[in-house]
Order: C-alpha cells, then structure tokens, then sequence
C-alpha cells in the first residue's frame, strides 16, 4: 500500500514538474519571469514573497476548480492568462520609468489574484488526467507539489540570470528588467491576440 501510495505521489507530481517546466505551458514560465526580473540574486526575499503569493492563488482555484466548486470557461482562462501576463510587465516598466521603489503589498495582492487565474489553468489539464480517480486530494496535492518545485527551478534560474547580467556584465538591474520585461510583454501580447 505504502510503495502504491509512493507510485502515485511520484506520478502525479513528476506531472506537475513537466507542466510548469513544459514549453508548451510557457504563459506560466513566461509570468514567473516577469514576476521576478525586477529582482535582484540579493533581493531573493520578495521573490519568495511573490512567489508564495502565486502558490496561495493558484492553489486555492485549482483546489476549488478540480473539486467542482469552481466552473470557468476554459477559453476565458486562457485568454486571461497573458493578460496577467502583460499588466505584469506593463507594472515592471512604468515602476522602473517613474524610479519608484516596488509597492510589495499590491504586487503581493495582484500576484494572488494573477495565480488564482493561472491556477485555474493548471486545473484543466489536472481535470482531464484525474478522469474518475476516486480520491482526488492525494493526486491534487502531490501534483501542486510538483508545480511548486517546479516554479522554484525557473525563479532560481531567473535570479542567476540577473546575477550574471546585473553582477558580473555590470548591466543596470533596470535595464535589465525593462528589457526583460518589454520581450515577454510583446510574446504575452501576441498571446492574448491569438486567444481573442
């Protein structure tokens, strides 16, 4: 029972690793790393702050979506996606332009409600593999597990790419958000046209 139990954990959050990390899920990997340009490798506290805030977002609307608590229309979801994607840049630039220090409390609030729409993306896919698993908490919970750790590989990958930009080519951690960020601004814009 026990080596059963250990077979589904691992399945189901391998599962979750592969769809965070998967190319063809890229609107998430392309919100965690606008989320987290404008971090410097030092300032990896607020990341984790950011960060924790997308997991207590898409946590909550994938728990509530895969239980049937929650019912979206999945076109609506997945359009709204790369907006959050795109208000996500927009914010980076226009605090980087006014040379305003980072307001953590409503970046913190966004990145909840901006993960309660990813969340719900996540659940689709969950949904659709779940199929008529009797128990559904075990799955959902090992593969959120999965997405978590997942996302911890990408955002630490993020902060060592601005260390090697901002650190060691000595390049403004402004230009490098911005120039970051206006890249993922025009591929999420594009998104968002296509899913019109």
């Amino acid at each position: 029972m026990i080596l059963l139990n250990l077979q589904n954990f691992y399945i189901w959050f391998t599962t979750g690793i592969e769809h965070i990390a998967d190319w063809k899920a890229y609107d998430h990997i392309l919100f965690l790393l606008a989320l987290c340009c404008v971090y410097s490798a030092l300032q990896w506290k607020n990341v984790i702050i950011n960060i924790t805030a997308f997991t207590i977002g898409h946590s909550f609307s994938l728990a509530l979506s895969v239980l049937n608590f929650l019912k979206i229309n999945s076109s609506l979801v997945e359009f709204l996606i790369p907006i959050t994607i795109v208000i996500t840049c927009v914010l980076n630039i226009i605090n980087s332009t006014n040379n305003k220090a980072i307001n953590h409390k409503i970046v913190f609030i966004l990145t909840i409600l901006f993960g309660l729409i990813h969340g719900l993306g996540f659940s689709t896919l969950l949904k659709q593999m779940l199929g008529k698993e009797e128990s559904i908490l075990f799955p959902l919970f090992s593969f959120n597990l999965g997405i978590e750790i997942g996302q911890l590989l990408i955002v630490s990958l993020s902060l060592l790419s601005s260390f090697v930009f901002v650190s060691i080519l000595k390049i403004k951690q402004t230009t490098y958000a911005n120039g970051i960020s206006l890249i993922i601004f025009a591929i999420a814009l594009f998104m968002a046209i296509e899913r019109m």
